[in-house]
C-alpha cells in the first residue's frame, strides 16, 4: 500500500511549488513509511509514499516508461500483473522491474484509458503522458482504495489518497457543503462523490477521470458496474462448489507478498471463510488477529478461537477498553471528515494489533453486501411483498394514516412495532430502504437542524443518493436492488473507508478476497433465493462452508462488528459526550438546534431512549470541527442559486 499526491495545472505550464508537493506527500507518511519520491515538470507534480510489499528492491515511484514520457504514482495491488506482463511483452514492451506498478505504464501505452479494464485488484493511480499532455486518475471497481481531488480557482487540480494532503494547500477553500452535512447525519458517512468540503470530491469506484492540458475539468467516466445478470446454475450443489472454488482462487492470488502476511478473524462467517481458505492454501500456520469486548452481546472471540483452533493459526486477541476515549479525537483526524461508524474504534485496534506481527492482512469485508447477509435485507423483502399487494395510490394514504395514528413502541421487537411497519408500507421502495439504513430519521434530523441549515439545503434530501443509484441499477428483483445500493454507497463510503484509514494509520495493507471483481460479478449472477432463503442470509455460502466451518458458527444469529455504544455513552464516555455537546464550535457553526441536542442527551442518559447513533454522530462532528485549522471556516458554503 502507498499514498499518492499531485498537482496538475489545467491551463498553463508554470512551475509547481516543490515544497508544497513535498508537504502534500509527507502528510501521508503513515501510508508509505518505507520510501518516498516526487517528480516535477512544468505544470505537473507527482508525489508518492511507498509501503513495500512486492519487489522490495525495485518499484520506486514515480515510475516511468523507457523514454520517461509516461509516469505513474500508484496505490494498491494488481494481482494479475504477471500475466499482464507476459501479454505486454508479446506486444513488444520491455520491463525493468518485477513489480505491478510498471504494468500500468505499459498497459496505458497499449490500451489507453481502457487499461483499467485489464487490471484485477485494488488500486488508485495517477498517470501522466507528456506526449498527450494528459493526466489519468483511476480508482478500482469496488472502491477499496481512495482518491480525492479538487479544482482550485486558479485552474490547478490537486489529488491525493487522503484529503488531509489536499488541505495542505492554502488555495483550497474549506467551506462545508450543506448536502454533505445532511448526508452525514443520515448515513453516518458522506457517500461518493461528495466530501464535507464543497470544493473537494472523491473519484467514485469504477471510474476514471482523464484530464487534458488546456481543457476544462471533465466528468468522471464509469468503466465498470456490478452486472446482476442472473444465471441459474445447473444445481445448488454445483453453485456451492463453484462459489468455494472462486473464493479459494481469490484468496490464493492475494497471498503473494515478500513481507509477513496474516488475516483478521472476527468469528463471523466471512472472515472465518477467508481464514479457512488461507489455511488450506498456506504451508505455514496463518497469523490471525481479533478484538474482544467485555460485553458478551458484542463479543465474538469464542467463535474466532474455534476457527483458530480448527486450522491451527497463530491467534492473537486484544480487548477494546471502555475508557479508550483518547481514540475519539484520533478518529476525526484519521478520516479527515465526519465519520460516525463507531466500529472504527475496534477496527483501529485490530489493525494496530495486526501490524505488530504482519505487514499484509486479509479481511472478510464484502460478504454481507454480495451474499445478502444483513438482516435488513430480510425485512425489506418482507415489506416489499406487502407493498406489492396494493397500488401506491391506495397504499400511501391508507398506511400513512395508520402510521400517524398508531402509538409508537420502540421498546418492542421489530415485528410488533406496528407504527414503524405502517410507515414503511406507506413509502416507496427506495424511501423505505433509506429509512432502514439511515442512522437518524427525517423527523429527528428536522428537529436537530437549525433553520439556517435547512435554508442552505434548499430542499435537498439525503434520500437522493440512493435514488440516483437506483436509476442506474441493472437488477429487476428487490433483493438485488438493495444489494446494489449498498455496494454503491455503504460498502465504499463506510466499510472500505473505515478499513483503509485504520489500516493505513499503522502502515498495514489489507486485501479483500470477497471483493475480487470477478468473484463479485459471479456472485451477482446467482439467483436471489440462493443468497437469502427464508430467514437465512448467505444461504449458499453457508451450505458451501459446512465442510469447512462448524454449524454453530455458520448458523448462529448475526452479531456484527460493533461496540456497546449506548452503554459507553452513559458510562465511561459520558463526560466526553457532555463536553462535546457543550462545545462552542457546535454552537458557533449555526447548524443545530441546541435545545433539541440537549433533549436528546437527557433522554439518552436517563435511559428513556437510545440516541447513541445521533449523539455519537454529533460527538464526531464536533471533534472534526474542533480540529479544523484555525483559518478554516467552520460554517456552511451557501448553496448556488
Amino acid at each position: 500500500m502507498c499514498a499518492i499526491a499531485g498537482i496538475f495545472d489545467l491551463h498553463c505550464h508554470a512551475d509547481i511549488d516543490a515544497g508544497l508537493l513535498q508537504a502534500m506527500t509527507d502528510r501521508q507518511l503513515h501510508r508509505g513509511p518505507d520510501q518516498g519520491g516526487t517528480h516535477l515538470e512544468p505544470g505537473l507534480g507527482l508525489g508518492h509514499r511507498r509501503l513495500s510489499i512486492i519487489d522490495l528492491g525495485g518499484g520506486q515511484q514515480p515510475l516511468f516508461n523507457e523514454d520517461r514520457s509516461v509516469a505513474v504514482v500508484y496505490n494498491g495491488e494488481i494481482y494479475n500483473y504477471p500475466a499482464l506482463m507476459r501479454e505486454l511483452q508479446q506486444f513488444g514492451h520491455t520491463f525493468r522491474t518485477h513489480c505491478d506498478t510498471e504494468v500500468i505504464v505499459h498497459a496505458w501505452e497499449q490500451w489507453g484509458e481502457r487499461c483499467v479494464e485489464h487490471f484485477r485488484g485494488m488500486f488508485a493511480f495517477a498517470l501522466w503522458d507528456r506526449r498527450q499532455q494528459s493526466l489519468l486518475l483511476a480508482r478500482d471497481r469496488l472502491g477499496v482504495k481512495p482518491l480525492h481531488y479538487a479544482l482550485l480557482d486558479d485552474g490547478q487540480l490537486l489529488f491525493a489518497s487522503e484529503m488531509k494532503a489536499l488541505l495542505v494547500h492554502e488555495g483550497l477553500r474549506r467551506e462545508l457543503d450543506p448536502p454533505a452535512v445532511e448526508d452525514y447525519f443520515a448515513y453516518g458517512y458522506i457517500p461518493e462523490p461528495r466530501t464535507i468540503f464543497r470544493q473537494v470530491r472523491k473519484l467514485p469506484p469504477g471510474h476514471t477521470l482523464l484530464l487534458r492540458k488546456g481543457q476544462a475539468l471533465p466528468a468522471p467516466r464509469q468503466y465498470w458496474d456490478i452486472p446482476f445478470a442472473v444465471r441459474a446454475p445447473a444445481s445448488e450443489a454445483q453453485a456451492a462448489d463453484e462459489l468455494l472454488a472462486r473464493l479459494r482462487e481469490a484468496v490464493r492470488i492475494r497471498l503473494v507478498a515478500e513481507v509477513p502476511l496474516g488475516a483478521f478473524l472476527s468469528g463471523g462467517v466471512d472472515s472465518s471463510a477467508v481464514v479457512a481458505m488461507m489455511a488450506q492454501e498456506s504451508q505455514a500456520a496463518v497469523t490471525t488477529c481479533s478484538i474482544a469486548f467485555g460485553d458478551p452481546r458484542f463479543d465474538e472471540t469464542p467463535y474466532a478461537r474455534m476457527v483458530a483452533e480448527r486450522y491451527g493459526t497463530r491467534h492473537h486477541a486484544q480487548s477494546v477498553e471502555q475508557h479508550d476515549s483518547g481514540l475519539v479525537d484520533r478518529l476525526a483526524g484519521l478520516y479527515d471528515e465526519p465519520y460516525a461508524d463507531s466500529s472504527a474504534l475496534p477496527t483501529y485496534r485490530v489493525c494496530q494489533l495486526a501490524r505488530q506481527r504482519v505487514t499484509v492482512a486479509l479481511s472478510g469485508d464484502g460478504g454481507d453486501e454480495n451474499l445478502a447477509g444483513y438482516r435488513r435485507y430480510r425485512w425489506h423483502l418482507h415489506e416489499e411483498r406487502w407493498r406489492a399487494l396494493l397500488p401506491s395510490g391506495l397504499r400511501r394514504p391508507l398506511f400513512g394514516a395508520l402510521g400517524r395514528l398508531y402509538p409508537k413502541a420502540d421498546w418492542a421487537p421489530r415485528p410488533l412495532r406496528a407504527k414503524t411497519t405502517f410507515q414503511a408500507l406507506a413509502r416507496d421502495s427506495v424511501s423505505a430502504y433509506f429509512h432502514s439504513v439511515s442512522i437518524m430519521s427525517d423527523p429527528l434530523r428536522g428537529a436537530l437542524f437549525s433553520n439556517k441549515l435547512k435554508r442552505e439545503l434548499a430542499g435537498y434530501h439525503a434520500r437522493e443518493v440512493l435514488q440516483r443509484h437506483a436509476r442506474q441499477c441493472p437488477a429487476d428483483d428487490a433483493l438485488s436492488r438493495v444489494q446494489y445500493l449498498d455496494l454503491k454507497t455503504y460498502l465504499p463510503g463506510d466499510i472500505l473507508t473505515k478499513v483503509d484509514r485504520a489500516s493505513m494509520a499503522h502502515g498495514l495493507e489489507v486485501r479483500v478476497p470477497l471483493l475480487d471483481h470477478q468473484l463479485v460479478e459471479w456472485m451477482s449472477s446467482l439467483p436471489p433465493d440462493l443468497k437469502l432463503r427464508g430467514g437465512t442470509g448467505k444461504y449458499l455460502f453457508k451450505r458451501a462452508l459446512e465442510r469447512h466451518l462448524p454449524d454453530e458458527l455458520l448458523y448462529r444469529d448475526k452479531m456484527g462488528f460493533s461496540v456497546p455504544l449506548a452503554g459507553w455513552l452513559r458510562g465511561p464516555l459520558r463526560r466526553q459526550l457532555e463536553s462535546s455537546l457543550r462545545s462552542p464550535v457546535l454552537a458557533d457553526c449555526g447548524m443545530f438546534n441546541l435545545g433539541h441536542m440537549q433533549t436528546l442527551l437527557a433522554q439518552h442518559l436517563s435511559g428513556r431512549s437510545d440516541h447513541s447513533a445521533p449523539l455519537w454522530s454529533l460527538m464526531m462532528f464536533e471533534s472534526f470541527l474542533r480540529q479544523l485549522p484555525a483559518a478554516a471556516p467552520r460554517k456552511l458554503a451557501r448553496q448556488a442559486a
